[in-house]
Formats: structure tokens, C-alpha cells, sequence
């Protein structure tokens, strides 16, 4: 079993500095996610209190609350905070209701579809 070197104390609590502040974790599936920072590990698994799923499709946008959220450390891409005397998403943005998002993302999946079977129909004409 190994002991932790200094290295690990220096990783493990850099993270302490930001409790109680407003943070953003990118997870592995491409999910954005705010809250504040309550209690984290060495492994980053993070809890956030107050979460909200930042959902963004084109030039929409909507916060889908989720209350307490427990976040397990290898879905974490990256975990950055908040500026909180900055707007947070430009100013041409729109925010919208769950199910405008919801369906604003179903389009825009089935323009991919449609565009990936075009493809595929194409496929005998060998663009290069």
C-alpha cells in the first residue's frame, strides 16, 4: 500500500478553497453542470448543492435544476469556477423552458440522423 506523497495533499485539497463557490463541472458524456461546491475526495467525486444541468442547443439555452447532486469523480472532465460579476452565456443567448430545450434537441438529432442517411445514400459517389 502506498502512502500519500506531497504531490497528492497539494491535488486532494486544492479543491477546499472553493467551497461554497459557484462551480462548473464538465462531465465525460459532454453535460454541464453549476452548484455549489459542499464536499469533494481524492478520487473528485463532488457534491453540489443547488445543481443545475446547463442544456445548450443552437442559440438556446435552459437550466434543468436538480437540487443536491452527487457526482462521481471519473465522469469529471474538468472542473472550473464561476465568475460571478460576469455574464455567464452571451448576450444573443435565449433561455427557454425544459421542454422548448427538449425539443430543440430532438431536431437537431434528427437533422443529424437525416444528414448521416444522406451520407450514407451517397456513399457511391466517393467524394473525396
Amino acid at each position: 500500500m502506498s502512502s500519500a506523497g506531497p504531490e497528492d495533499i497539494f491535488l486532494s485539497t486544492s479543491l477546499a478553497s472553493y467551497f461554497d463557490e459557484k462551480l462548473l463541472v464538465l462531465l465525460r458524456d459532454g453535460r454541464k453542470l453549476l452548484g455549489l461546491l459542499r464536499s469533494f475526495d481524492q478520487f473528485a467525486n463532488v457534491v453540489l448543492e443547488g445543481a443545475c444541468e446547463r442544456v445548450i442547443v443552437g442559440e438556446l439555452y435552459c437550466g434543468i435544476l436538480l437540487g443536491l447532486y452527487v457526482i462521481r469523480g471519473e465522469n469529471v472532465v474538468l472542473i472550473g469556477e464561476l465568475d460571478l460579476d460576469k455574464e455567464e452565456l452571451p448576450p444573443h443567448m435565449t433561455c427557454v423552458s425544459a421542454g422548448e430545450i427538449k425539443r430543440a434537441q430532438r431536431a437537431e438529432k434528427d437533422a443529424m440522423v437525416l444528414k448521416g442517411s444522406m451520407r450514407k445514400r451517397m456513399e457511391f459517389l466517393e467524394f473525396d
